[in-house]
């Protein structure tokens, strides 16, 4: 069951305390924080991936027993728009978790360096297998500029996966909200009318969309990009060019599909 969890007084004054005054543990901070910020059972899921859903389950459940959260049902979802609105604000990292980035950041910028894709393993190790052959795996790509978009679409297609493709953020928003939600999305970061980081924020930053599979499509690897895009819940990482092989590689792996 889908729940929103928000602090209660006691949770209030934890997250308030200062570092030198904080006494509960990490995994219970780290929650507090996200609770504050979006309470959403799946965003918080989705914000915390490298960990399995049951250990979440039992943070939270320790956190109501300590009086310091409670949940209710969540009302009615945001339509999702990427145009006019700003990405949420998450808490600040806390010093291990901001450690344990940098360390990523330069082992994801070594490997992209090395061979052209990345995945977080972490994040990949607790998404649930697709249960389809690749022929009924729908991939949707955002991709402003038309060779690269056709040219993803056939490296796609000659895989045997489903393409839907959209060119702009305002498109996506409105293929997200209109049609069935997609097993993955691949994601550009330049585009005309967004950025890629803002959306990857946004969605999420959306219950419905918290834990969708989505790799970054792009020629933007200098580190600065790279930690933007792992802090904020990307699976993968892809730079341009690529190859049809190594596109399938990465989207079965992140999907668990067989090779």
């Amino acid at each position: 069951m889908a729940l929103l969890y928000f602090l209660t007084a006691a949770g209030k004054d934890a997250v308030s305390a200062k570092d030198g005054e904080a006494t509960l543990p990490l995994e219970y901070r780290r929650l507090l924080g996200l609770i504050e910020a979006e309470g959403h059972i799946d965003v918080i899921r989705g914000r915390l991936r490298r960990f399995s859903d049951l250990m979440i389950d039992e943070w939270l459940k320790e956190l109501e027993d300590l009086k310091m959260v409670e949940s209710a049902l969540p009302g009615k979802n945001e339509d999702i728009t990427f145009t006019g609105r700003r990405p949420p604000t998450l808490p600040p990292l806390a010093d291990e978790d901001s450690m344990r980035l940098a360390k990523t950041t330069v082992v994801a910028g070594a490997t992209l360096l090395r061979s052209g894709s990345y995945l977080a393993d972490e994040r990949i190790a607790n998404l649930p297998p697709v249960a389809k052959a690749p022929g009924e795996t729908v991939i949707l790509l955002v991709e402003d500029d038309p060779d690269q978009a056709a040219l993803a679409e056939l490296r796609l297609t000659m895989a045997g996966y489903q393409v839907r493709s959209v060119d702009r953020a305002k498109a996506l928003s409105r293929t997200l909200r209109e049609q069935a939600r997609p097993d993955l999305l691949l994601l550009d970061v330049m585009l005309p009318d967004g950025n890629g980081f803002d959306i990857l924020a946004q969605l999420r930053g959306q219950p419905a969309f918290a834990t969708l599979p989505i790799v970054l499509l792009t020629v933007k690897a200098e580190l600065g990009d790279i930690r933007n895009g792992l802090a904020l819940g990307a699976d993968g990482y892809i730079t341009k060019p690529y190859s049809k092989n190594q596109l399938a590689e990465v989207i079965g792996r992140v999907l668990k599909q067989p090779s």
